[in-house]
């Protein structure tokens, strides 16, 4: 008894650490820190692949001729090899999509994060987010097969061509609607209630407590949702290449069809091209140029979300 009571005394400090070492802990720490570095490893052996097939690249073309011009056309005979073509076709047909899926996206994530109960939000939330599980390419031939027919009856007067970046565009926003939704829910959900029922106790409505309360509060994840989903539609390959087409005319008009820099991608490196060639090496420069665009991107997102970041207690 007197030796507990001198164990526990005033003034004495007891270890909590177990005598036996956690190996169990030890193995998770590993597994975790190995998930973490492969993501890590995949960006470096992406760069380490696309680098030096650029660099040779560039060694032939000047940077002069490919940022330049604005004919495209590497796998023909002469070939042109200024980029802005499909560089110029992969930023519209990404408005289209912003345009489309902002707007959806951030109604429905009010929707589920400020209206709808949870019963309703239980059956709603995971049927919306099944919608980014669809394959691409269904959304690609739903495009060419069945909205740019609707659109020509809809609108005659545009002149729609078979294959079109108005279309590509739509169904591109349409797929990217639930990662704008779903995250800007998220981040929605995470706003204290203690500022609804403030706003509330102010005599706003239900509408203007979510427009003016919950939304500047979750600012920094909407945005960060907007900017993932804007990096995934520039890089989008199967519906622009199946419903936006493969012709690369600089052309602002968006019933024209256009080749995007992924589907140029995807067309090159089915096979039209020679391993080895100045047309294979053009892949690689294009790839490049989207992942240095999909890169600045996303620190500028993070460089917005670390600014405006909110913080509760």
């Amino acid at each position: 008894m007197a030796a507990q009571d001198q164990a526990t005394a005033p003034g004495t400090s007891r270890s909590l650490a177990r005598s036996r070492p956690r190996y169990g802990e030890s193995v998770i720490k590993v597994v975790l820190m190995a998930a973490a570095m492969i993501s890590v490893a995949t960006t470096i052996g992406i760069v380490a692949a696309l680098l030096e097939p650029t660099i040779e690249f560039f060694s032939e073309i000047s940077f002069g001729e490919f940022f330049g011009s604005t004919t495209w056309g590497p796998l023909f005979n002469p070939a042109h090899f200024g980029v802005w073509p499909i560089i110029v076709a992969t930023l519209e047909i990404t408005l289209i999509a912003v345009v489309v899926a902002v707007p959806l996206g951030l109604a429905a994530a009010i929707y589920l994060s400020e209206y709808a109960t949870p019963r309703v939000r239980k059956i709603f939330k995971p049927v919306l987010e099944v919608l980014a599980g669809v394959p691409t390419v269904v959304f690609g031939f739903f495009a060419l097969a069945f909205v740019t027919p609707l659109l020509r009856d809809w609108f005659p007067f545009l002149d729609l061509e078979a294959k079109n970046a108005l279309a590509a565009g739509l169904l591109v926003g349409v797929m990217i609607v639930p990662i704008v939704a779903s995250l800007s829910e998220d981040s929605m959900a995470a706003v204290p209630n203690g500022l609804r029922e403030g706003s509330y106790a102010l005599g706003a409505s239900k509408m203007l407590t979510s427009v003016r309360v919950v939304v500047p509060a979750a600012f920094s994840g909407i945005v960060a949702a907007v900017i993932l989903a804007i990096s995934r539609a520039i890089g989008e390959t199967m519906i622009v290449a199946i419903a936006g087409g493969f012709k690369a005319v600089f052309t602002f008009n968006p019933t024209n069809e256009m080749s995007t820099m992924a589907a140029f991608i995807a067309q090159a490196g089915s096979g039209d091209a020679s391993v080895g060639s100045i047309a294979y090496k053009t892949i690689f420069a294009v790839g490049s140029l989207l992942f240095i665009m999909t890169f600045v991107m996303n620190w500028f997102s993070a460089r917005l979300v670390q600014k405006y970041r909110e913080v509760y207690d």
